[in-house]
C-alpha cells in the first residue's frame, strides 16, 4: 500500500509540474529544437499516416507537421499542456482529439491505430518500457512506431556528464538522459525501418514498424 500511494503522490508532483511549466514550455523547446534537435519533428510527423496517435503531445507543437489525411488523436496527462494543445489545433484549423490520458495505460483498444507518435518525451514518463508497450499494444499489425529523444551519449564522458545531470532532473521533473529506447524495441518484435543518431549520439529519430498479421 505503501509503494503505491508513492507512486501516486510522485505522479500528482510531476503532473504539476508540467501543468507549471506549460507556460515557458515551448520557448525552452524551440530553443532546444535550434541548437539539438534540428528537423526531428518534422522528420518524424512527416511519415505519420492513418489514424494516427501522438502519446504525450503537450503544447501540440509538433500538430502543424502532420501530413494531411492524418486522423490525429492526442493524448497528454497535463491539462495546461492540453488547454494549449487545443487552443493551437483551433487556430490551425486542425480537428484533432486531444484528451488527458496516461502513456502507461492507454485507454484505447489493440490495434487501433496505423501510427503512433512520441517526440522527446518517453525521456520523462516514469515507466518508459511499459509505456512503450503500450504504444506497441494500440499499433495496428503493419503499423509504424515513430519515436525521437535524447536518449545516452556515445561516449563515456558524455554519459558522466548526462549521469551528473540526472541527479538533478529526475528528482525535479522525472527527466532522464540515459534512457535509450531503441534497446526495447526488439523484445515487441518490432523492425527498425528507418533510424538517425546525432550530436555526439545524445539524439536519436527512428521509424520501426510492427510485424504484418499472420496470413
Amino acid at each position: 500500500m505503501g509503494s503505491l500511494m508513492d507512486t501516486t503522490a510522485r505522479d500528482e508532483r510531476l503532473r504539476r509540474y508540467w501543468d507549471r511549466v506549460s507556460a515557458s514550455y515551448e520557448k525552452q523547446m524551440r530553443g532546444w529544437d535550434r541548437r539539438l534537435f534540428g528537423d526531428t519533428r518534422a522528420w518524424v510527423c512527416g511519415q505519420a499516416l492513418g489514424d494516427t496517435l501522438e502519446v504525450a503531445v503537450g503544447t501540440g507543437m509538433n500538430l502543424p507537421l502532420y501530413p494531411e489525411g492524418v486522423r490525429l488523436t492526442g493524448l497528454d496527462w497535463s491539462p495546461a499542456m492540453l488547454d494549449r494543445a487545443r487552443r493551437r489545433a483551433a487556430e490551425l484549423g486542425l480537428k484533432a482529439d486531444l484528451r488527458q490520458g496516461d502513456a502507461r495505460a492507454l485507454d484505447f483498444p489493440d490495434a487501433a491505430f496505423d501510427t503512433v507518435v512520441c517526440t522527446f518525451s518517453l525521456c520523462a514518463i516514469s515507466d518508459h518500457r511499459r509505456a512503450l508497450a503500450e504504444m506497441v499494444r494500440v499499433l495496428r499489425p503493419g503499423g509504424v512506431l515513430l519515436l525521437a529523444d535524447h536518449v545516452a551519449g556515445s561516449s563515456r564522458t558524455v554519459r558522466a556528464l548526462q549521469r551528473l545531470l540526472e541527479a538533478v532532473t529526475v528528482p525535479l521533473a522525472g527527466e532522464h538522459y540515459l534512457r535509450r529506447p531503441l534497446d526495447h524495441l526488439a523484445e515487441h518484435g518490432l523492425s527498425v525501418e528507418r533510424r538517425d543518431r546525432f550530436k555526439m549520439g545524445i539524439v536519436e529519430r527512428l521509424a520501426a514498424r510492427k510485424p504484418a498479421a499472420a496470413g
